[in-house]
């Protein structure tokens, strides 16, 4: 099987009308700020996307019934018995402020050595303007499309996906019948492979906050008052073991354990290991797992339990002798099928009330559900198989990924089959300074999608 080279996929690419088109698109939505966060640009380009593609003859709908506006863009096959895709996109970002380093300005795509850079070129405006150029390719170069395609674009992926649970609803019967769904994103992992994955892990995150006095206390009472601060760390340490089992009762009892293809698979293919991670951040304390099963059983099956910041007493020059009054920490918790952010955070108060820690303050913040897939499903091994022509180095497939996504909200509510694959790199940074991806691997991923588009006729 001949392979095409990074240089062949590029001079592909820049000799390429269609692509070059909209990779003037993308220029475009690059630069167009849109951070559900910082409630920035979100309609202009919802609106800009609609004119996108009811420009090329999709019929386009775009509600602004809540804080993002939803995008539905579908391109219609001739065959009345065709089957229906769908690609699952998101067009916000998260922030690129001056805590990140880049190279250039973030929100202007610029071209090095063969890679693109910009805020959102991988996550996940790239993979939109790389989908609907092989839709355009293949009505150019081929004919009439044998499928129909489907585009739903979502403005808060970034913040959990906030109200695509109601666009859903909303939709739903708009929506079906479909047959397969294709995921936001995906990556080639380290090893140059194509991953290939069924799932996502959920998520619930919550503040821990206590008040222990009116007032910041003079620190010679030390010895016989206790201090917010004290008071939190206890009750943190109360939730997790020095392995990372998470010891609040209940969590492990409603796990969905997995099937013995989700095992194989993660066998098969996961790469992961205590090892490469130490070398990737440069770790100076011991890995929780370290023989290979035991870590990614737990990596990838198990729920998680992380403080994303703690805040207490004094920060400033020098020294202020005090016992602090206040105390809080921001906290997650990613999840794992069987799992639902309100069981999990009613646990956790429970637990703490139990171990006497009454005066913590639990607050919900955001929370998704999880979903995972045994990758069997014809439309699944459909891509599998076309994949393999593509990726020199072959594919990686895996029951589902160790991150975040509104995967089980988009199941629940369209229940078809989905796989994420993309065009991202195995250090595309994401959510990073320098966000990139390859110019070849976003011509490659036209090819794919053009190929799987195909494979319907």
């Amino acid at each position: 099987m001949a392979f095409s080279s990074e240089r062949e996929q590029i001079e592909k690419f820049k000799n390429d009308e269609v692509a070059q088109h909209y990779f003037e698109v993308l220029r475009t939505l690059i630069s167009k700020k849109s951070i559900f966060a910082q409630q920035i640009g979100l309609a202009d380009v919802a609106a800009y996307l609609g004119e996108v593609f009811s420009s090329v003859g999709a019929e386009v709908t775009i509600d602004e019934s809540y804080t993002a506006p939803f995008v539905i863009a579908k391109f219609k096959s001739p065959n009345p018995d065709a089957k229906t895709i769908i690609f699952y996109n998101h067009y916000d970002t998260v922030p690129a402020d001056k805590d990140q380093k880049w190279t250039d300005d973030p929100f202007k795509l610029t071209i090095r050595k063969g890679y693109m850079y910009g805020r959102g070129v991988d996550d996940d405006k790239g993979h939109i303007t790389a989908r609907l150029t092989a839709v355009r390719k293949y009505i150019k170069e081929v004919g009439p499309l044998p499928v129909n395609v489907t585009f739903i674009m979502e403005g808060a992926e970034e913040s959990a996906s906030t109200d695509l649970d109601k666009y859903l609803a909303k939709y739903q019967k708009d929506l079906l019948p479909a047959d397969f769904l294709i995921w936001e994103q995906g990556a080639k992992n380290s090893s140059g492979q194509l991953e290939i994955t069924g799932g996502n892990k959920g998520i619930v995150t919550f503040d821990l906050s206590v008040k222990s006095a009116d007032v910041d206390i003079h620190s010679k009472f030390g010895a016989v008052i206790d201090s917010a601060s004290w008071y939190l760390l206890s009750a943190l340490n109360s939730l997790r073991d020095e392995t990372g089992r998470i010891l609040v009762e209940g969590i492990y009892d409603q796990i969905k354990e997995p099937s013995q293809r989700e095992l194989d698979l993660v066998e098969e293919y996961a790469l992961e290991n205590s090892e490469t991670l130490r070398k990737l951040y440069g770790l100076r304390l011991p890995a929780l797992k370290k023989e290979r099963r035991d870590f990614l059983r737990t990596y990838y099956f198990e729920p998680a339990l992380s403080i994303e910041g703690l805040s207490t007493g004094y920060q400033g020059q020098g020294v202020k002798t005090i016992i602090p009054s206040k105390a809080s920490a921001k906290m997650e918790m990613r999840l794992v099928p069987g799992l639902t952010p309100h069981y999990v955070l009613e646990q956790i108060q429970k637990h703490l009330k139990q171990a006497g820690y009454d005066h913590i303050r639990v607050t919900y913040t955001l929370g998704e559900e999880a979903y995972r897939s045994d990758m069997s499903s014809p439309a699944v091994l459909k891509v599998i198989e076309l994949a393999k022509a593509f990726y020199p180095e072959g594919i990686c497939v895996l029951p589902t990924a160790a991150g975040t996504g509104p995967m089980h909200t988009i199941y629940e509510a369209l229940g078809v089959p989905m796989a994420a694959f993309g065009l991202g790199n195995a250090n595309s940074r994401d959510h990073g300074g320098d966000e990139n991806v390859s110019i070849a691997d976003y011509y490659t991923h036209i090819e794919l999608i053009k190929e799987l588009i195909k494979s319907y006729a």
